[in-house]
């Protein structure tokens, strides 16, 4: 498991430090101030690779450079082995060499890590398929270092170059899922199994025939029956549900491979996976959010049995997400970031467990740091009635000054039942009585 994470003049931010606990940590904070940059870097920490190097044809996890190049940048980690270790490691940026060094020799194996990537890719490195093999007493990389799969080959394939030809490594959610439908067998039932726990428990589904999408197309098209629609290809799937079906498809084949991996090689399988998953919560509608991150955990822990540890790591823009863990939140076990500015620097911290109920509430939280669940011109007009309230209509806009342009204004924006408007009866009334 990761536990800690340091970075030195890299990033937004002039130093970064995470503590991280050993099953959920969520990250909240505005757009631009690096919560995907965070997770690139707990997967370089974690792999000794950039996803980007893996596959130039991502369109992030690039490799990471100093702010100043004037000035030393660090990263420095620390993190429990499979084998149960604790171990730290202190990496340099090297100007001359545009890279990041560090001691030699083999890293040490976290277990399986799964990077779930915002855009719908993903980055695997797996224990028993890309770790360095030793010959006598010598340290020898020649596996694949690890898999970094586009959106586009999450479906269709992976194809790396392997002693100067390209060899297919994984092909692909269409090609895979279609043979295991038709081999009804264990990877079939648990493809089944694992995309039903992701969905809404409301939303039921069963797998459909394979379809094609033409005469003039071969290639066999798994699809889902709901309620509401019979025999979809799965291509034609909303955003949502192509988004978990990725995520079920890239769960279960990682760890089928790994498993069938380990036992040709009479090794153990991993007794740790660590999931990196940059917004959780991206495609998907309300009732979606507020169960995919249970799910999440609940999956994995039941696909690789129950001995072995799972952690998790998650950004997240939607206060349903943070609702939905209250009954599950343990602070011996999780934590929540929350990156923010302050006096113009950008600041991680830890934040203090505090239920809020739901999601209006974490909203308004110092997670999401909004003053009103509102549009912004009903948050306006609220202001100015309440410095109206106060005897402070001088420092409202010129247009929001007397009682007559605010009750106008608040009629507009304001929905009926709003609760606001009690208490501005209640007080206009007075005035108008006096």
């Amino acid at each position: 498991m990761l536990e800690r994470l340091e970075l030195e003049n890299v990033g937004p931010a002039p130093e970064v430090g995470l503590d991280l606990q050993n099953r959920l940590n969520l990250i909240t904070g505005d757009n631009g101030l690096g919560k995907s940059f965070l997770l690139d870097v707990a997967w370089w920490a974690l792999t000794r690779r950039w996803p980007r190097n893996l596959n130039p044809r991502l369109t992030s996890g690039y490799m990471a450079r100093p702010t100043d190049i004037e000035r030393p940048a660090r990263l420095r980690f620390a993190l429990t082995t499979d084998a149960g270790n604790r171990r730290s490691y202190t990496s340099t940026y090297s100007v001359l060499d545009q890279s990041w060094t560090g001691q030699h020799g083999r890293p040490w194996s976290p277990g399986l890590v799964i990077y779930a990537h915002a855009d719908g890719g993903f980055s695997l490195w797996d224990p028993a398929r890309n770790y360095w093999r030793k010959i006598g007493n010598i340290d020898v990389q020649d596996r694949l270092p690890g898999y970094a799969f586009s959106p586009e080959e999450v479906w269709s394939g992976l194809m790396v170059p392997i002693d100067g030809k390209q060899t297919r490594v994984c092909k692909g959610l269409l090609d895979d899922w279609s043979s295991w439908i038709r081999e009804n067998g264990e990877n079939a039932h648990r493809m089944a199994e694992v995309v039903g726990a992701l969905m809404v428990p409301s939303e039921p589904w069963e797998v459909g025939p394979l379809l094609r999408l033409s005469v003039d197309d071969a290639q066999d098209i798994p699809s889902i029956k709901t309620r509401y629609s019979d025999a979809v290809p799965i291509v034609h799937a909303s955003s949502a549900v192509r988004r978990i079906v990725g995520l079920a498809y890239m769960l279960v084949w990682s760890w089928s491979e790994h498993v069938r991996a380990a036992a040709q090689l009479n090794i153990k399988v991993a007794e740790q996976v660590i999931l990196l998953f940059d917004e959780v919560d991206a495609h998907l509608h309300p009732r979606w959010q507020r169960v995919i991150v249970p799910a999440i955990l609940g999956v994995v822990d039941r696909l690789t049995d129950s001995g072995t540890g799972v952690q998790l790591i998650a950004t997240t823009h939607s206060p349903l997400v943070l609702a939905s863990v209250e009954p599950y939140f343990d602070e011996d076990n999780d934590r929540l970031f929350h990156l923010d500015v302050h006096n113009g620097r950008v600041q991680l911290d830890a934040m203090q467990w505090a239920p809020q109920g739901d999601a209006l509430n974490w909203l308004v939280s110092d997670s999401f740091g909004l003053r009103q669940a509102r549009s912004v011109e009903a948050e306006c007009a609220i202001d100015a009635a309440q410095a109206f309230m106060r005897g402070d209509a001088h420092q409202n806009p010129e247009n929001l000054r007397d009682l007559n342009q605010i009750q106008r204004e608040l009629e507009r924006v304001l929905a009926g039942h709003d609760p606001f408007w009690p208490r501005w009866i209640v007080q206009t009334e007075r005035r108008r009585g006096g």
